[in-house]
């Protein structure tokens, strides 16, 4: 199983939020040395907790700081965008950095009403995603009603983030399916791939189908410490949930001193328990369980904690765990 990272430029108490990019930046250099096959930057919108809403633009900075790791969106939202605007993007970024760009896709809408008005997106609106990756796919292939530029010498791989309905999306397009979040602890999750990897249509990009779990994994010394570093995602998760704003990563004695209502304390709880986080061993023996449940190809680790020498720390280690075993 080939391992990549999702990075979603967290913010953090104590820092100016462009900081979060500067390191998304630094880990994107270590993973290249650790071996990571990509990594990946995300797209939210006026999140106070998540400094990354231009992919493209900070896939750019990404690439003039390294030089073989394979970057990408984890995904571009395409509802918020028109395909033409987003081929021309990614072309171009193709064009500096040949042969190591992604493009994965998503339909995840603003979090809230105001940010939706500000994104020009109605929730009445008709679900064009599909339409719009076959759309956006006619333009890099130079197949669509105008020619996007600068033409690229070879195709952008393009994938689909989804869930449900996306993976059947997925499978008619003859594309690579993410998947990840509540249908990795589905009882369907077994249905759900099984349909995709039957009824998957092979394409120019895809001859065969190809699935990828996105999974949040921490590894510390111990199962003890690793729940540690996953606090302040799970306390940022549950706040958001009290407070209607998911907002920046918190030092853990921070969190320790303040009042815990007991929903909180059951949110942080349940958030914990779906995080894949542990010693090495106990971080191989979850991974191992994925990947035969699942049969993915590859896992894209996505985590985030307050602690940047232990987020480090963490990325290592996950490496070498996967360079052994899984």
């Amino acid at each position: 199983m080939r391992l990549s990272m999702l990075d979603r430029s967290r913010t953090r108490t104590g820092h100016p939020e462009g900081a979060a990019l500067t390191h998304t930046i630094e880990r994107a250099v270590a993973a290249e040395r650790l071996g990571y096959h990509r990594f990946w930057v995300a797209e939210h919108h006026a999140v106070p907790g998540i400094a990354s809403g231009a992919p493209p633009v900070l896939i750019g900075a990404l690439g003039a700081h390294t030089s073989t790791i394979r970057l990408g969106s984890g995904g571009v939202m395409l509802p918020h965008h028109q395909p033409l605007v987003v081929a021309e993007q990614f072309l171009m970024l193709d064009a500096l950095y040949p042969g190591r760009i992604d493009l994965g896709l998503g339909r995840t809408l603003g979090f809230t009403a105001p940010v939706r008005r500000a994104l020009r997106h109605d929730l009445d609106e008709p679900d064009t995603f599909a339409e719009d990756i076959e759309e956006l796919r006619g333009y890099l292939d130079r197949t669509g009603a105008v020619t996007a530029r600068p033409v690229a010498a070879h195709q952008i791989p393009m994938f689909v983030l989804a869930t449900g309905r996306g993976v059947a999306i997925a499978s008619r397009l003859g594309l690579p399916v993410v998947v990840g979040g509540p249908v990795l602890d589905s009882p369907r999750l077994g249905e759900v791939l099984g349909a995709y990897r039957k009824d998957f249509r092979p394409s120019s990009r895809a001859p065969e189908p190809s699935v990828m779990v996105s999974v949040d994994v921490l590894v510390a010394d111990t199962d003890a410490e690793a729940a540690e570093l996953a606090l302040p995602e799970a306390w940022a998760m549950a706040r958001s949930r009290q407070t209607g704003e998911f907002g920046p990563l918190e030092p853990v004695a921070s969190i320790r001193s303040q009042t815990w209502t007991n929903q909180v304390r059951e949110r942080v709880e349940a958030h914990l328990a779906r995080t894949t986080a542990g010693s090495p061993e106990t971080v191989r023996r979850r991974l191992e369980r994925l990947a035969e449940t699942t049969g993915a190809d590859e896992l894209l680790a996505f985590t985030s904690t307050y602690d940047r020498d232990a987020q480090l720390a963490s990325d290592a280690a996950l490496a070498q765990i996967l360079t052994a075993r899984v």
